[in-house]
Protein backbone atom coordinates (compact mmCIF):
# COMPACT_ATOMS: atom_id res chain seq x y z
CA UNK A 1 0.00 0.00 0.00
CA UNK A 2 1.36 3.47 -0.96
CA UNK A 3 0.93 5.69 2.09
CA UNK A 4 2.07 8.72 0.10
CA UNK A 5 -1.23 8.70 -1.74
CA UNK A 6 -4.82 8.96 -0.58
CA UNK A 7 -8.11 9.01 -2.44
CA UNK A 8 -11.06 11.24 -1.66
CA UNK A 9 -13.98 12.67 -3.66
CA UNK A 10 -13.55 16.06 -1.92
CA UNK A 11 -11.43 18.88 -3.31
CA UNK A 12 -8.56 19.26 -0.83
CA UNK A 13 -7.68 22.59 0.76
CA UNK A 14 -4.00 21.66 0.47
CA UNK A 15 -2.55 19.38 -2.18
CA UNK A 16 1.09 18.95 -3.13
CA UNK A 17 2.22 16.85 -6.08
CA UNK A 18 5.74 15.40 -6.23
CA UNK A 19 7.01 18.28 -4.09
CA UNK A 20 10.79 18.13 -3.68
CA UNK A 21 13.29 20.65 -2.33
CA UNK A 22 17.03 21.02 -1.90
CA UNK A 23 19.26 23.18 0.26
CA UNK A 24 22.82 23.67 -0.99
CA UNK A 25 22.31 20.73 -3.33
CA UNK A 26 21.20 18.40 -0.54
CA UNK A 27 17.66 16.92 -0.75
CA UNK A 28 15.46 17.85 2.22
CA UNK A 29 12.10 16.89 0.68
CA UNK A 30 11.55 14.05 -1.75
CA UNK A 31 8.31 13.52 -3.70
CA UNK A 32 5.87 14.80 -1.05
CA UNK A 33 2.21 14.26 -1.97
CA UNK A 34 0.35 15.97 0.87
CA UNK A 35 -3.44 16.18 0.96
CA UNK A 36 -5.49 18.05 3.58
CA UNK A 37 -9.27 17.72 3.38
CA UNK A 38 -11.75 20.49 4.32
CA UNK A 39 -12.73 20.30 8.00
CA UNK A 40 -9.73 18.18 9.03
CA UNK A 41 -7.24 18.59 11.83
CA UNK A 42 -4.19 17.23 10.02
CA UNK A 43 -1.32 16.18 12.27
CA UNK A 44 1.94 16.53 10.34
CA UNK A 45 4.29 14.30 12.30
CA UNK A 46 8.00 13.77 12.23
CA UNK A 47 11.18 14.19 14.26
CA UNK A 48 13.12 17.45 14.21
CA UNK A 49 14.81 17.87 10.84
CA UNK A 50 12.34 15.61 9.03
CA UNK A 51 11.19 18.37 6.63
CA UNK A 52 8.00 19.62 8.32
CA UNK A 53 8.88 23.32 8.51
CA UNK A 54 10.32 23.31 4.97
CA UNK A 55 7.04 21.85 3.68
CA UNK A 56 4.96 24.48 5.49
CA UNK A 57 7.21 27.30 4.27
CA UNK A 58 6.71 26.09 0.71
CA UNK A 59 2.93 26.05 1.24
CA UNK A 60 3.04 29.68 2.40
CA UNK A 61 5.34 30.85 -0.39
CA UNK A 62 8.12 31.65 2.07
CA UNK A 63 10.34 29.35 0.03
CA UNK A 64 10.19 29.05 -3.74
CA UNK A 65 8.90 25.76 -5.11
CA UNK A 66 11.79 24.09 -6.93
CA UNK A 67 10.15 20.88 -8.11
CA UNK A 68 6.56 19.68 -8.11
CA UNK A 69 3.42 21.64 -7.24
CA UNK A 70 1.80 23.12 -4.13
CA UNK A 71 -1.86 24.06 -4.44
CA UNK A 72 -4.07 25.62 -1.76
CA UNK A 73 -7.80 26.12 -2.36
CA UNK A 74 -7.16 24.71 -5.82
CA UNK A 75 -4.68 27.50 -6.69
CA UNK A 76 -0.94 27.29 -7.31
CA UNK A 77 1.07 29.08 -4.59
CA UNK A 78 3.56 30.29 -7.25
CA UNK A 79 0.98 32.24 -9.24
CA UNK A 80 -1.77 33.01 -6.69
CA UNK A 81 0.06 33.66 -3.42
CA UNK A 82 -1.83 36.81 -2.34
CA UNK A 83 -5.36 35.39 -2.94
CA UNK A 84 -4.29 32.24 -1.07
CA UNK A 85 -2.82 34.11 1.92
CA UNK A 86 -6.05 36.13 2.33
CA UNK A 87 -7.86 32.86 3.06
CA UNK A 88 -5.46 31.36 5.60
CA UNK A 89 -3.74 32.15 8.89
CA UNK A 90 -0.37 30.85 10.01
CA UNK A 91 2.07 30.64 12.88
CA UNK A 92 5.55 29.55 11.85
CA UNK A 93 8.24 29.22 14.53
CA UNK A 94 8.25 31.94 17.25
CA UNK A 95 5.31 34.32 17.88
CA UNK A 96 5.88 37.87 16.58
CA UNK A 97 4.38 40.26 19.13
CA UNK A 98 4.84 43.80 20.41
CA UNK A 99 5.93 43.21 24.00
CA UNK A 100 5.06 46.76 25.21
CA UNK A 101 1.45 46.43 24.03
CA UNK A 102 -1.51 44.63 25.60
CA UNK A 103 -3.24 41.71 23.87
CA UNK A 104 -5.98 44.05 22.62
CA UNK A 105 -3.45 46.62 21.37
CA UNK A 106 -1.48 43.93 19.52
CA UNK A 107 -4.67 42.77 17.85
CA UNK A 108 -5.61 46.34 16.90
CA UNK A 109 -2.31 46.74 15.00
CA UNK A 110 -2.98 43.64 12.94
CA UNK A 111 -6.72 44.34 12.60
CA UNK A 112 -5.90 47.46 10.62
CA UNK A 113 -3.53 45.52 8.38
CA UNK A 114 -6.14 42.82 7.73
CA UNK A 115 -9.02 45.30 7.45
CA UNK A 116 -11.07 43.29 9.94
CA UNK A 117 -14.00 44.67 11.94
CA UNK A 118 -13.27 46.05 15.41
CA UNK A 119 -15.77 43.60 16.89
CA UNK A 120 -13.54 40.76 15.73
CA UNK A 121 -10.96 41.66 18.41
CA UNK A 122 -13.36 40.77 21.22
CA UNK A 123 -14.38 37.60 19.40
CA UNK A 124 -10.84 36.26 19.00
CA UNK A 125 -9.86 37.25 22.56
CA UNK A 126 -12.78 35.13 23.79
CA UNK A 127 -11.79 32.29 21.46
CA UNK A 128 -8.25 32.07 22.84
CA UNK A 129 -9.22 32.78 26.48
CA UNK A 130 -7.33 36.08 26.73
CA UNK A 131 -10.31 38.40 27.24
CA UNK A 132 -9.42 38.91 30.91
CA UNK A 133 -5.81 40.05 30.45
CA UNK A 134 -6.75 43.76 30.57
CA UNK A 135 -3.74 46.12 30.69
CA UNK A 136 -1.17 43.36 31.10
CA UNK A 137 1.64 43.76 28.56
CA UNK A 138 2.48 40.93 26.16
CA UNK A 139 6.05 40.79 27.51
CA UNK A 140 4.54 39.70 30.86
CA UNK A 141 2.62 36.84 29.28
CA UNK A 142 3.61 33.21 29.73
CA UNK A 143 4.84 31.42 26.60
CA UNK A 144 1.47 29.68 26.33
CA UNK A 145 -0.38 33.02 26.46
CA UNK A 146 1.94 34.46 23.80
CA UNK A 147 1.25 31.45 21.62
CA UNK A 148 -2.50 31.88 22.00
CA UNK A 149 -2.24 35.61 21.24
CA UNK A 150 -0.30 34.81 18.07
CA UNK A 151 -3.04 32.36 17.06
CA UNK A 152 -5.63 35.08 17.81
CA UNK A 153 -3.80 37.39 15.38
CA UNK A 154 -3.87 34.65 12.73
CA UNK A 155 -7.64 34.32 13.25
CA UNK A 156 -8.54 38.01 12.86
CA UNK A 157 -9.56 37.73 9.21
CA UNK A 158 -11.61 34.54 9.72
CA UNK A 159 -9.31 32.18 7.79
CA UNK A 160 -10.65 28.97 6.32
CA UNK A 161 -7.28 27.29 6.90
CA UNK A 162 -4.85 27.58 9.80
CA UNK A 163 -1.22 26.42 9.46
CA UNK A 164 0.59 25.92 12.78
CA UNK A 165 4.23 24.85 13.01
CA UNK A 166 5.05 23.14 16.33
CA UNK A 167 2.56 25.29 18.33
CA UNK A 168 3.22 23.40 21.59
CA UNK A 169 7.02 23.52 21.30
CA UNK A 170 8.57 24.73 24.58
CA UNK A 171 5.27 24.95 26.44
CA UNK A 172 4.69 23.59 29.94
CA UNK A 173 2.01 20.89 30.42
CA UNK A 174 -0.73 23.46 31.05
CA UNK A 175 0.25 25.41 27.93
CA UNK A 176 0.19 22.23 25.85
CA UNK A 177 -3.29 21.34 27.08
CA UNK A 178 -4.57 24.90 26.49
CA UNK A 179 -3.19 24.99 22.94
CA UNK A 180 -4.56 21.53 22.13
CA UNK A 181 -8.04 22.45 23.39
CA UNK A 182 -7.93 25.71 21.42
CA UNK A 183 -7.12 23.85 18.21
CA UNK A 184 -9.99 21.43 18.78
CA UNK A 185 -12.39 24.28 19.62
CA UNK A 186 -11.45 26.27 16.49
CA UNK A 187 -12.08 23.22 14.36
CA UNK A 188 -15.34 22.35 16.09
CA UNK A 189 -16.89 25.79 16.58
CA UNK A 190 -15.37 27.86 13.77
CA UNK A 191 -15.13 25.08 11.19
CA UNK A 192 -11.47 25.92 10.60
CA UNK A 193 -9.35 23.37 8.77
CA UNK A 194 -6.02 23.07 10.60
CA UNK A 195 -2.65 21.57 9.72
CA UNK A 196 -0.45 21.30 12.78
CA UNK A 197 3.11 20.02 12.68
CA UNK A 198 4.56 18.33 15.73
CA UNK A 199 7.05 15.77 16.98
CA UNK A 200 4.90 15.13 20.07
CA UNK A 201 2.98 12.09 18.89
CA UNK A 202 0.75 11.69 21.94
CA UNK A 203 -0.58 15.24 21.51
CA UNK A 204 -1.43 14.73 17.85
CA UNK A 205 -3.19 11.49 18.72
CA UNK A 206 -5.49 13.45 21.05
CA UNK A 207 -6.65 16.02 18.51
CA UNK A 208 -6.01 14.98 14.90
CA UNK A 209 -8.50 13.45 12.48
CA UNK A 210 -5.84 12.84 9.82
CA UNK A 211 -2.14 12.14 10.07
CA UNK A 212 0.86 12.45 7.79
CA UNK A 213 4.21 11.02 8.86
CA UNK A 214 7.39 12.44 7.34
CA UNK A 215 10.89 11.11 7.99
CA UNK A 216 14.15 12.18 6.36
CA UNK A 217 12.21 14.21 3.79
CA UNK A 218 9.98 11.32 2.71
CA UNK A 219 6.28 10.77 3.37
CA UNK A 220 5.87 7.37 5.03
CA UNK A 221 2.15 7.44 5.84
CA UNK A 222 -0.90 9.53 5.10
CA UNK A 223 -4.47 8.83 6.11
CA UNK A 224 -7.03 9.06 8.89
CA UNK A 225 -6.11 8.37 12.50
CA UNK A 226 -8.24 5.16 12.51
CA UNK A 227 -6.37 3.98 9.40
CA UNK A 228 -3.07 4.55 11.16
CA UNK A 229 -4.23 2.67 14.23
CA UNK A 230 -5.44 -0.16 12.01
CA UNK A 231 -1.81 -0.77 11.13
CA UNK A 232 -1.29 -1.81 14.75
CA UNK A 233 -3.34 -4.94 14.24
CA UNK A 234 -1.14 -8.00 14.11
CA UNK A 235 1.77 -6.11 15.64
CA UNK A 236 0.82 -6.41 19.31
CA UNK A 237 3.54 -7.85 21.51
CA UNK A 238 3.60 -9.80 24.76
CA UNK A 239 6.23 -8.53 27.19
CA UNK A 240 7.95 -10.98 29.56
CA UNK A 241 10.11 -10.77 32.64
CA UNK A 242 11.22 -13.97 34.36
CA UNK A 243 13.76 -15.37 36.79
CA UNK A 244 15.80 -16.55 33.80
CA UNK A 245 15.21 -14.41 30.72
CA UNK A 246 17.97 -16.06 28.71
CA UNK A 247 16.47 -19.47 29.42
CA UNK A 248 12.98 -18.17 28.60
CA UNK A 249 14.31 -16.80 25.29
CA UNK A 250 15.59 -20.27 24.35
CA UNK A 251 12.42 -22.03 25.50
CA UNK A 252 10.15 -19.68 23.54
CA UNK A 253 12.07 -19.41 20.27
CA UNK A 254 9.38 -21.40 18.50
CA UNK A 255 6.86 -18.77 19.70
CA UNK A 256 8.88 -15.99 18.09
CA UNK A 257 10.50 -14.67 21.29
CA UNK A 258 13.16 -11.96 20.86
CA UNK A 259 14.82 -9.06 22.62
CA UNK A 260 13.44 -5.67 21.55
CA UNK A 261 14.32 -2.28 23.07
CA UNK A 262 15.77 -4.03 26.11
CA UNK A 263 12.68 -6.17 26.74
CA UNK A 264 11.90 -9.83 26.16
CA UNK A 265 8.89 -9.93 23.81
CA UNK A 266 7.00 -12.30 21.54
CA UNK A 267 3.93 -11.90 19.30
CA UNK A 268 0.66 -11.58 21.22
CA UNK A 269 -1.79 -14.14 19.84
CA UNK A 270 -4.57 -13.88 22.41
CA UNK A 271 -5.40 -15.48 25.76
CA UNK A 272 -4.68 -19.02 24.59
CA UNK A 273 -1.18 -17.97 23.57
CA UNK A 274 -0.54 -16.33 26.94
CA UNK A 275 -1.63 -19.53 28.72
CA UNK A 276 0.63 -21.65 26.53
CA UNK A 277 3.64 -19.42 27.22
CA UNK A 278 3.01 -19.50 30.97
CA UNK A 279 2.77 -23.31 31.00
CA UNK A 280 6.04 -23.72 29.08
CA UNK A 281 7.87 -21.48 31.54
CA UNK A 282 6.41 -23.00 34.70
CA UNK A 283 6.99 -26.56 33.49
CA UNK A 284 10.67 -25.67 33.01
CA UNK A 285 10.98 -24.15 36.50
CA UNK A 286 11.17 -20.55 35.26
CA UNK A 287 9.38 -18.11 37.56
CA UNK A 288 7.18 -15.57 35.76
CA UNK A 289 7.37 -11.99 37.07
CA UNK A 290 5.66 -10.18 34.19
CA UNK A 291 3.50 -11.44 31.35
CA UNK A 292 1.38 -8.74 29.70
CA UNK A 293 0.49 -7.25 26.30
CA UNK A 294 2.74 -4.31 25.46
CA UNK A 295 1.09 -0.89 25.03
CA UNK A 296 1.20 -0.40 21.27
CA UNK A 297 0.32 3.29 20.98
CA UNK A 298 0.96 5.81 18.22
CA UNK A 299 4.47 6.42 19.56
CA UNK A 300 5.42 2.76 19.15
CA UNK A 301 3.74 2.64 15.74
CA UNK A 302 5.79 5.65 14.63
CA UNK A 303 8.96 3.86 15.70
CA UNK A 304 7.86 0.76 13.76
CA UNK A 305 7.14 2.81 10.60
CA UNK A 306 10.35 4.85 10.65
CA UNK A 307 12.78 2.17 11.87
CA UNK A 308 13.35 0.78 8.40
CA UNK A 309 13.71 4.15 6.67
Amino acid sequence: MDYNQTESPMTPLIETTHLSHRFAGQPVLQDINLRVEPGAIYGFLGPNGAGKTTTLRLLLGLLQVQQGEARLFGQDIRTSRLPILKRLGSLIEQPSLYGHLTARENLEVYRRIYGADKARIDAVLQLVDLAGTGKKKAKQFSLGMKQRLSIAIALLHRPELLILDEPTNGLDPNGIIETRELIRRLNREEGTTIIVSSHILAEVEKMASHVGIIHKGKMLFQGTLPELKHMQQGKSLLQLDTSDNEGALRLLQSEGAERKNGHLVLPFTGKDGVGRVARVLVQNNVDVYLLQPQQNDLEQLFIDITSGN
